[in-house]
């Protein structure tokens, strides 16, 4: 072929020219963040999660959140994610480190979760919210998770765990509702979902360097993110 060598050529530099824009570039640039030290705790930011909120993303990938919740808050002069209270300040590499794969979301028919570990703090409201929303958020077009929920007869004392469900929600009598390991897994996910520490890149106004709370999600080991708080090499 006349034109094979040039062919080949052309190829071979628009495969590598992919590469360095798609691969190496980024790497190049993200590669090397790591975790910042609070100045307030000691601690580290972003934590690695474990426990029961890592298994929790798994439950969150597949009922399919990330088609309805985005994991990104936009800069201040780029959209109204702040003034809507969905985080403190805009989302940057960095919160995401630890995350594989980044549940930044494909859309938003509901709110972004960013920050809900701030936001709701409440076991029983995020246990509610997922067995129906109707029941927190009125008019929500959120769909129910019953299936993430055991209905079962009362013992001889009711379950710590069981939801307060009252009215046209509440499980018929001697019955209790109660979260699955699936459940509990999700809501520890949801409240590991914290960005409230100011970086270098992207501080919080009226915010001191390096302050935030980062504490670890509940059901997550504490022993295991005290051993993470120190960055990985």
């Amino acid at each position: 072929m006349k034109y094979g060598p040039l062919l080949f050529l052309g190829i071979f530099f628009t495969l590598a020219s992919s590469w360095c824009g798609l691969v190496l570039m980024p790497q190049l640039q993200f590669g090397g963040l790591e975790p910042v030290k609070l100045e307030a705790t000691g601690q580290f930011y972003p934590l690695p999660r474990s426990g029961l909120a890592l298994e929790g993303l798994q439950v969150y990938r597949a009922n399919g959140c990330i088609y309805c919740h985005s994991q990104q808050v936009r800069p201040a002069d780029f959209g109204s994610d702040i003034k809507r209270g969905w985080g403190k300040r805009r989302s940057v590499s960095r919160d995401y480190i630890y995350d594989k794969p980044v549940m930044l979301g494909t859309m938003r028919t509901g709110p972004d979760l960013t920050n809900i570990g701030e936001r709701q703090t409440s076991l029983d409201w995020q246990y509610q919210h997922l067995y129906n929303p109707q029941i927190t958020s009125k008019g929500s077009i959120m769909p129910p998770f019953p299936f993430l929920f055991e209905q079962r007869r009362i013992g001889h004392h009711p379950s710590p765990d069981a939801l307060k469900l009252v009215g046209e929600f509440a499980p018929p009598p001697g019955y209790e509702i109660v979260p699955t390991r699936d459940a509990k897994a999700l809501v520890a996910y949801l409240l590991s979902l914290k960005s409230d520490v100011p970086l270098p890149e992207a501080p919080i106004p009226g915010a001191a360097p390096g302050s935030g709370t980062n504490a670890p999600a509940a059901g997550t080991n504490q022993a295991a993110a005290t051993t993470a708080s120190a960055p990985a090499k």
